[in-house]
């Protein structure tokens, strides 16, 4: 399981939504009513983005334990790219929602936690790729039988 090179792309697939709890999204001059009301944008401060990651860190373990299953497998990575995505979306417009139209006058300084789901889809495409490439190997190998 763990000598395979997709199983390692999964646990950085993993450990990229996981830091998403260690790392704020955006910083902020301004404080507002709501989620930058400590002036930090993280996670932790909508149950959406909360939800969202978790999921996606229990999906990427479920693939990694799953590798007999190459098919499911798959299928569970193509739900970690729309999981990433849909991080990437719905914090982008909760924070959108609410700066409101002062999202460029806010002082607004994005941080790393913005970008880990792109990593997140990063790595889960790699791990596709490999998935797809033991697949090949392993129908190449029954042909020979």
């Amino acid at each position: 399981m763990i000598q395979r090179i997709q199983t390692i792309f999964l646990l950085l697939a993993a450990l990229s939504f996981g830091a998403l709890f260690l790392l704020p999204m955006a910083t902020s001059s301004v404080s507002t009513a709501h989620f930058m009301a400590d002036q930090v944008y993280g996670v932790q401060d909508h149950l959406a983005l909360l939800s969202i990651a978790i999921f996606a860190i229990g999906v990427s373990v479920l693939a990694i334990v799953l590798f007999k299953n190459r098919k499911l497998q798959r299928r569970l990575v193509f739900l970690i790219i729309i999981l990433a995505i849909a991080q990437a979306i719905t914090a982008y417009f909760l924070l959108k929602m609410d700066l409101g139209d002062s999202i460029l006058t806010a002082g607004l300084h994005m941080q790393p936690g913005m970008f880990l789901p792109f990593l997140g889809i990063v790595f889960s495409i790699l791990a596709g790729y490999y998935i797809g490439k033991d697949e090949k190997l392993v129908k190449s190998m029954d042909r020979l039988r």
